[in-house]
């Protein structure tokens, strides 16, 4: 397993971010979370990614160091969820089963992450990509007792399931791992300072 990254140093080297905003709306209880309003947020369009390529090999306060570097957070599960599924999709992309298009999966991709842009027929209708599948996704669940983490969306080495929008994986947050990277969350709108942000 390899050592943990240094977020201070990631961040110096994170690529630009586009940002895509989501309207927010009430999740339903699930087997990870209970009933919720989620708000309006904004989105990072892809896992954060240096050269193209997931950031991996970061914990979950590593990963939470790293977003707020960035003006941003780690989103709850249920957040993540309703980015991902829309309260209706199967998968990110819609109800078809994952093909090479969709996702980065075991059987799917070359065993290994891919560049965060390489599969367009799975973005979700909002346009955000890799969702499912190529590198498991941080996310927190604050109404968990257990201080246990939840992963969210599958990696390069998951079975398709992993990749449905209800799927969550729990782990302590101190792991690390080259399947595991972060898509972060804004609560608020980015400024012109903060690169590529589309609505």
């Amino acid at each position: 397993m390899p050592a943990a990254r240094d977020a201070s140093t990631v961040a110096a080297e994170v690529d630009p971010v586009e940002w895509i905003r989501i309207s927010g709306g009430p999740v339903p209880a699930g087997e990870w979370h209970p009933t919720q309003e989620v708000a309006t947020l904004w989105w990072a369009s892809t896992p954060l990614a240096v050269a193209g390529m997931p950031v991996t090999g970061l914990t979950l306060p590593q990963a939470a160091q790293l977003a707020y570097r960035l003006g941003a957070r780690i989103p709850t599960s249920a957040e993540w969820e309703w980015m991902a599924a829309g309260a209706v999709r199967r998968f990110p992309w819609g109800n078809q089963v994952p093909g090479p298009g969709h996702a980065n999966l075991r059987g799917l991709g070359p065993g290994r992450p891919t560049p965060v842009r390489s599969h367009a027929a799975g973005r979700t209708p909002d346009g955000v990509l890799d969702v499912g599948g190529n590198v498991w996704e941080w996310t927190t669940a604050p109404w968990r007792r257990d201080r246990i983490a939840l992963l969210r969306g599958g990696s390069y080495n998951s079975l398709s399931q992993y990749a449905e929008c209800a799927h969550a994986n729990d782990v302590p947050p101190g792991i690390v791992s080259p399947g595991i990277g972060l898509r972060p969350v804004r609560d608020t709108a980015p400024t012109p300072a903060t690169t590529g942000a589309t609505e």
